[in-house]
């Protein structure tokens, strides 16, 4: 007589469990901005997403790859702010103190104290190193020189800026100004006093000079 089959036959592995990758990129990009690149490990980021290290490995990759993916997606959001601030039809000086206005409250959206910006919290450290990452800081910081200056070429064509001034060189100048405050709201600033120093370099960089007579 034949024997009857086990029904029940071997237990099957369980599906892996799904991830919501843009809430574990958010959670993995605020724990490097907290601790930094070298200051992060595996287990800190699984910690903040709730994800094992094998999955975050087979979702990501490895540490290294994951933080370029945040950096990319910090670069993606940042670039747009700026973009957006700089493209409506505000006089020169409005459009430029709108990007620091969204700098900033990029610069001050965490819990507690001011982290500054990603890129100059996180990767600057890791440039001299890692050609990966100055890559990814060259190119961003190339963007943005290349945004201010096209806003500067066009406040020449509409008259708001002299024709002698320099659009490539008021782009570093206003660039540099979006750098520094961000280093010193991680530093501790007030808010109050970063938006003045904008202001203030915004003053500098739409001075005109008086027509001759």
């Amino acid at each position: 007589m034949a024997r009857k089959k086990n029904k029940a036959g071997p237990a099957r592995r369980g599906r892996p469990p799904a991830y919501d990758t843009e809430t574990a990129l958010k959670r993995a990009t605020e724990t490097f901005w907290r601790t930094g690149y070298s200051g992060t490990s595996l287990d800190k980021v699984a910690a903040a997403t709730g994800m094992s290290p094998p999955s975050i490995y087979a979702v990501f990759g490895n540490k290294h790859a994951l933080y370029l993916e945040a950096l990319a997606r910090y670069w993606e959001i940042s670039l747009a702010a700026t973009r957006e601030a700089l493209a409506g039809d505000h006089p020169l000086d409005e459009a430029l103190m709108l990007a620091y206005d969204a700098a900033l409250s990029i610069y001050f959206s965490g819990k507690g104290s001011a982290r500054g910006c990603f890129v100059v919290g996180t990767a600057v450290t890791e440039v001299a190193e890692d050609a990966a990452i100055r890559s990814s800081v060259a190119t961003g910081l190339r963007t943005i020189d290349a945004d201010f200056e096209a806003r500067f070429r066009l406040a020449q064509d509409k008259a708001e800026l002299d024709r002698e001034a320099d659009p490539a060189a008021l782009a570093i100048l206003a660039a540099a100004t979006m750098q520094t405050i961000a280093i010193r709201a991680r530093a501790g600033a007030r808010r109050a006093d970063l938006r003045e120093i904008a202001r203030k370099a915004v003053t500098v960089i739409c001075r005109r000079r008086p027509e001759a007579h």
